[in-house]
């Protein structure tokens, strides 16, 4: 009996053990940042770090918004910068509106080729492959058929570009949830008299809503974290804030305090964003568990 709690005991210790070390490695960048974002420039990279400023300042929060402001210190440094609301005000409309419209089509389009069909079995292995090829690979014919459009540098440039680029991960997504709904709930609705797109939104939907919910949250992260296509489509009116955050390099070095400062805002939707749909999130991840 003795030996039998120890042995519980000790599993007991290791689990939270491990659970510590876990947490540690995923907590500990956050924690840097939001140290560094509070640290006045002579403490980004002194030697050896330290997690806990000395000087505490928000001067690295003052100047994303006002530029110039403090006077001297960070505020000399990144003058030249634009203020980060254009930027924060651009991915606040492109990124919702990519990520709904990524959302329907790809569910829509999952629905279509797991119930009917449609395309052919191949063809959600063809929207596939659009995933299998780097962004870049499709940057040079989207600039020139971007620029004779005369979208280069707009919002709805980029909300093409990211609703295109995320209808695979919203097909595939959604697709598995839509196969865990037993197709005899909508044969038995089909046969009370209730037509297709009755059974789509009156049954299938609700189903899987927080299948939906967890993808969408997956996709709106895609969106609000993606550079590359935002660097070379925008220039200064449609930026957003991985772009804005590249701004804050000059010929003397990285400015680390404010990069880490717009790190910690532009963490904030999202935080946000997962707590508002975390009651759907548990039941995206464990749907499924009802077959046929």
């Amino acid at each position: 009996m003795e030996s039998r709690r120890l042995r519980e005991f000790t599993d007991a210790v290791l689990r939270w053990l491990a659970g510590i070390i876990v947490c540690a490695i995923f907590l500990l960048p956050l924690i840097w940042v939001l140290s560094i974002s509070f640290k006045p420039p002579e403490e980004w990279i002194a030697y050896p770090p330290r997690l806990i400023p000395e000087k505490i300042t928000t001067s690295n929060y003052v100047v994303l918004f006002q530029p110039g402001n403090p006077v001297g210190g960070v505020g000399a440094m990144v003058s030249a910068a634009e203020p980060v609301t254009r930027a924060f005000i651009n991915s606040i409309i492109v990124v919702p509106i990519a990520t709904a419209a990524s959302l329907v089509i790809g569910f829509l389009a999952a629905y279509a080729t797991t119930r009917f069909q449609a395309g052919g079995k191949s063809l959600p292995l063809f929207v596939l492959t659009t995933r299998m090829f780097p962004p870049v690979a499709f940057a040079v014919p989207l600039l020139v058929y971007f620029r004779a459009l005369g979208l280069i540098d707009t919002q709805l440039a980029l909300i093409l570009m990211y609703t295109g680029f995320t209808i695979a991960f919203s097909l595939w997504m959604t697709r598995g949830f839509i196969e865990g709904v037993p197709k005899s709930i909508e044969e038995a609705a089909i046969l009370d008299g209730a037509s297709r797109w009755r059974v789509l939104f009156t049954i299938t939907l609700p189903l899987v809503k927080g299948g939906l919910a967890a993808t969408g949250l997956f996709v709106f992260i895609l969106n609000w974290t993606e550079f590359l296509l935002a660097q070379i489509f925008t220039s200064r009116q449609a930026i957003t804030i991985p772009v804005q955050v590249s701004h804050y390099v000059g010929a003397v070095g990285r400015f680390y305090g404010p990069m880490a400062a717009l790190g910690v805002v532009a963490s904030i939707p999202v935080v946000v964003a997962g707590y508002i749909i975390q009651r759907h999130l548990v039941t995206g991840f464990t749907f499924g568990l009802v077959r046929e």
